[in-house]
């Protein structure tokens, strides 16, 4: 169904939606960096308005040969659209992280048709870990630590908490947060997904 020309797509930022129209929520994606392990995970709930549609989707992957994970929250259509970009960036840039997530997200913030797609991503390698929005944002976490979409607060202050009072691995910590999430967050599920690096 489209609506002004445009198909909607999943409100990550929980704002109230048109009364004609109920919004796509979903997802947790949380990234944890603990000393030379990292880790990124993601819920498997799609809601639409007060009805859950999905409880088992991917909404991580990995690219460029397996070395970089990527999540997303939003439109799942504009998500594997910008995944297949950003793929293409990795390669043209042999693996640089940094400089493909300013290319992408320039490219993102000033194409006409890019612009208008509806999704974050969170992206890292071994190294780095990097949030990316159409707002030609890229935030580099201090403490490796990031989340997105509806439940993401409530995963990263889990997973901050964790980090600075336990000794937890990297994967159990991603693990208690996110169950931390779920218990709070309407939108996200238990039914997580773990990508390690």
């Amino acid at each position: 169904m489209r609506e002004n020309g445009r198909i909607p797509s999943v409100d990550t930022n929980m704002s109230s939606a048109s009364p004609d129209r109920q919004p796509w929520r979903s997802t947790t994606v949380l990234c944890v960096r603990r000393g030379s392990k990292l880790v990124l995970a993601s819920d498997g709930q799609v809601s639409l308005g007060q009805t859950i549609v999905k409880q088992s989707a991917k909404k991580i992957r990995r690219l460029f040969s397996d070395k970089v994970l990527a999540g997303f929250a939003g439109s799942t259509a504009d998500a594997l659209s910008l995944f297949g970009r950003f793929e293409g960036k990795l390669q043209e840039f042999h693996g640089n992280l940094s400089r493909a997530a300013v290319e992408l997200a320039k490219e993102w913030r000033t194409d006409r048709i890019l612009r208008h797609l509806d999704a974050l991503l969170l992206v890292a390698d071994s190294k780095q870990t990097f949030l990316l929005s159409g707002n030609g944002d890229i935030i580099e976490p201090d403490d490796g630590i990031c989340a997105i979409g509806s439940g993401g607060p409530f995963a990263l202050a889990a997973a901050r908490a964790l980090a600075a009072h336990t000794k937890l691995p990297a994967r159990e910590i991603a693990a208690q947060a996110m169950q931390i999430a779920a218990d709070i967050c309407v939108y996200t599920n238990n039914q997580f997904t773990f990508e390690e690096l």
